[in-house]
């Protein structure tokens, strides 16, 4: 058993991606060919966003971002503690300072309610009403970094409310989330700007690293243009800002447009898969299954569950063979990297109960009901 099964969506797509892999080979444009332009359009049309610009990879998508608004030391950026690295990563490679907000308990985003005490915290110089960083009285409220974790998207009608009354900028993280829906509106559309990776364990993934950059902004998408190709003006000689080397390989376009094509159904099959999973472990009443709110629908990035016996049950999966994750073992605020920002492990209690009590089970569009019948045995049988 698979946790991931590229290889039965491999072998759907085969021909088509062995002809898109073959028409770069034969014109030669490895950067920037002309697929870069087709897989923007496709994806722009998909999400209802005016502007796709693609890049090398997710955590670039978010850094340019960041990039395009100016962020820089002295900047606070709002973001949870719950997710990847890669979120908060990038907020502190341009000196800026992230302030963490803790999740809901039940869909693992950030909560508004405790985002709206942290910003009011930090304009008010009041950490008494929430945890803030060491060295808060520096810092000026810049901007917001939800995390759509698992592929559900975080309440962006709570939180674009909140930027817009103190005048922030919002980026979607939308890693996860790319295919996922919030109240009719597809995921990578729910912000001022949105960012996704192309990762290949990804919903919609390549076969090596890759993003891109959502926006209705037209100057935004402009800086975004230059700044994937090191800060370039008219050409790529005349550098007019400081940028990168982010641009994503026209191979991976390719393959991500033979992908494409099935995308629409399989983020219905997994559909599919996380209603089986529901059916089967909902009633133990000893596992936590997920929970999609009404109004959104989740890419399903992950099948993340919750249980206090959380290693018993890990044990019996490994010696049936079943292939688990936990994401995240540790919340970023009590990471090694972050010590300096002076956060304590209960500033963020529900993300560290999060993080003790979660873990992942094989999630696929190709998933067999049988599969899952066995994974769920396996827990009862553990649990029991």
């Amino acid at each position: 058993m698979q946790f991931i099964d590229l290889k039965q969506q491999q072998e759907r797509i085969h021909g088509r991606l062995m002809e898109n892999i073959s028409t770069v080979l034969a014109h030669g444009q490895y950067i920037m060919g002309p697929e870069i332009r087709e897989l923007e359009k496709r994806l722009a049309e998909y999400t209802g966003v005016k502007h796709a610009v693609s890049c090398a990879s997710g955590t670039d998508a978010l850094l340019m971002a960041l990039m395009a608004y100016n962020v820089g030391p002295g900047d606070a950026i709002f973001t949870t503690p719950f997710t990847f690295v890669a979120t908060a990563e990038v907020i502190s490679l341009l000196g800026a300072t992230p302030v963490f907000v803790d999740i809901e308990p039940d869909t693992f985003n950030m909560d508004p309610a405790r985002l709206e005490d942290a910003v009011a915290a930090l304009e008010g110089r009041s950490p008494g009403r929430h945890p803030l960083p060491a060295g808060f009285e520096n810092l000026t409220p810049r901007g917001i970094i939800p995390v759509d974790l698992f592929g559900q998207c975080a309440d962006y009608g709570k939180i674009n409310k909140i930027a817009k009354e103190h005048g922030l900028f919002v980026i979607e993280d939308a890693a996860q989330s790319f295919g996922g829906e919030y109240q009719g509106a597809k995921a990578c559309s729910l912000a001022h700007v949105a960012a996704t990776s192309f990762f290949p364990a990804k919903p919609l993934g390549c076969y090596g690293d890759g993003g891109m950059v959502f926006t209705d902004d037209d100057a935004l998408a402009a800086k975004l243009d230059s700044i994937r190709v090191h800060g370039k003006g008219s050409d790529k000689y005349d550098n007019v800002r400081i940028g990168i080397n982010g641009r994503c390989d026209t191979l991976q376009a390719a393959i991500l447009l033979a992908k494409f094509e099935i995308f629409p159904e399989e983020i219905e099959l997994r559909q599919e898969v996380a209603r089986r999973y529901n059916a089967l472990l909902g009633a133990s009443g000893k596992v936590a299954c997920p929970v999609v709110r009404p109004g959104y629908r989740s890419a399903w990035a992950q099948y993340s569950v919750l249980c206090a016996k959380r290693d018993a049950l890990l044990d019996a999966l490994k010696d049936s063979k079943i292939p688990t994750a936990v994401y995240y073992p540790k919340p970023l605020h009590v990471q090694g990297a972050y010590a300096y920002l002076g956060y304590r492990g209960g500033d963020f209690p529900v993300s560290m109960k999060s993080a003790s009590d979660i873990f992942s089970l094989p999630m696929h569009p190709y998933l067999a009901e049988q599969d899952q019948a066995r994974i769920a045995e396996v827990l009862k049988k553990a649990l029991s």
